[in-house]
């Protein structure tokens, strides 16, 4: 081993390593999201961390094209392009890309989803309503809440025009931070019709695209920055000022009394009155400065966001209309949400609202006080857990000390002794390993008894 080169350990950047204190956490996040969708129709689907390339170039825009983790193929592909069967005019990377690497890891769990529904759609039954929760990778600077290797979780229903899918996913978001115990959050909601018709009333239909851009950054610039793009586009005072005094609006009454004579905004208005008819939660807000950039938004919008951290937002989402065109198939029109984990994480775990015993998985520590009761130890183990009851023995001659911190470093509930004594008389001592309460004189059964 002397001659082995010594490593020191580090890991990829942007990436992270999880103790099993938080996977534990991380699990309640993603266990409560998945017991609230299964409850509403939605069924869970994997898809490959791999994907062909040219399923994922060229969804994303140029941007996101830099931001895809390729492949290398394998084999002696350089020696290939040495002996001149490849010709490569220039370093293009478009060019030489394909030559080296076939397959990348997926930036997103929706281009995949599209791909999926295409390939499956003759074995889906429609409309399709599935979720997915998986890591995605994109080569992004790392930074403080951004990372290349991250977790992502969407639901989205495929195939139905229906309005009332946008009431349920409302519903599921309500449901999801009411279970979290995010209670002072908002849930914003507008429709990119609302939008279109703003930029209608405005007399700049064409701009709508780069309008809605505007908009989009409206809470980092703030409404003076708003007016500094605006001005930029060329608009007239007048248009302007259309603009400004709309997104100063509060209520979908007011909104209508401008917009509800322009087709675009009467069908978002209706499409919103729908929706706070059939949600009836204090944590849903009307908010017309909601744009969400994604320019294949084509009705209502989303986005959830907590006023106790400054964090950005916890999720978002709306309709699509053209979801699997993109891969030469009869469109069919989407509605999607998803919840951003790292950051859900982030603000539970600043607010403290994980439960307690959240990392508790087992439930008992047995420890042998000498080797010749260990056989007889593990039997004792092997009881509870076939009753269902998750049991650990420790092994090893140790001080008391570090068994103690063994229990606390697991959270561990109870802790049991067994010595010559305990294994002559049958009884044993249950100690809670919080109030260090102990009752005494159990046998296994009332043990078992006691623990489930």
């Amino acid at each position: 081993m002397s001659d082995v080169k010594r490593i020191k350990p580090s890991l990829s950047k942007g990436t992270r390593d999880f103790l099993p204190s938080e996977v534990a956490k991380r699990n309640y996040i993603f266990n409560t999201i998945k017991s609230v969708l299964r409850k509403y129709g939605f069924e869970e689907i994997e898809t490959p961390a791999i994907e062909k390339l040219e399923t994922l170039t060229g969804k994303y825009g140029e941007e996101g094209d830099k931001l895809l983790f390729k492949i290398l193929n394998s084999g002696d592909y350089l020696t290939e392009i040495r002996n001149g069967k490849y010709e490569i005019r220039n370093l293009d990377p478009k060019e030489i890309t394909p030559l080296i690497a076939e397959k990348g890891l997926r930036y997103d769990l929706t281009v995949p989803l599209a791909r999926y529904v295409v390939q499956h759609q003759d074995d889906l039954a429609f409309p399709f309503k599935r979720f997915h929760i998986g890591p995605v990778w994109r080569a992004d600077r790392p930074q403080k809440g951004r990372y290349q290797e991250f977790y992502q979780c969407d639901a989205d229903v495929i195939g139905s025009n229906s309005l009332l899918n946008e009431v349920e996913l409302t519903k599921i978001y309500v449901e999801v931070l009411s279970q979290l115990r995010i209670a002072n959050c908002k849930i914003r909601i507008n429709s990119r019709k609302i939008l279109e018709a703003l930029a209608e009333y405005a007399n700049c239909k064409d701009l709508i695209t780069v309008i809605t851009v505007v908009i989009d950054k409206l809470d980092k610039i703030g409404i003076e920055g708003v007016k500094t793009e605006l001005n930029k586009l060329n608009l007239s005072q007048v248009q302007q000022e259309k603009i400004l005094a709309l997104l100063q609006t509060k209520t979908l009454t007011e909104l209508s009394s401008v917009l509800g004579n322009i087709e675009k905004g009467k069908k978002g208005i209706e499409e919103l009155n729908l929706t706070f008819k059939n949600v009836n939660s204090k944590n849903l807000f009307f908010d017309i400065t909601l744009a969400r950039g994604l320019n294949y938004y084509t009705g209502i919008i989303w986005e959830v966001v907590c006023n106790d951290v400054q964090i950005g937002s916890l999720g978002g989402g709306g309709r699509y209309d053209n979801l699997t065109e993109m891969f030469g198939a009869q469109n069919m029109s989407g509605v999607g949400i998803s919840f951003g984990i790292e950051r859900i994480y982030d603000v539970l775990e600043e607010l403290q609202l994980f439960p307690e015993n959240i990392t508790q998985g087992v439930k008992v520590l047995f420890v042998p006080r000498e080797e010749s009761v260990e056989e007889f130890t593990f039997q004792q183990v092997q009881l509870l857990r076939d009753a269902g009851i998750a049991a650990e023995i420790f092994l090893g001659n140790v001080k008391k000390q570090k068994q103690f911190n063994y229990v606390e470093q697991k959270h561990i509930a109870y802790l049991v002794e067994i010595g010559g004594n305990e294994v002559q008389s049958g009884k044993f001592r249950l100690r809670n390993s919080q109030t260090r309460d102990t009752e005494v004189d159990l046998t296994t059964d009332d043990i078992i008894s006691r623990l489930s």
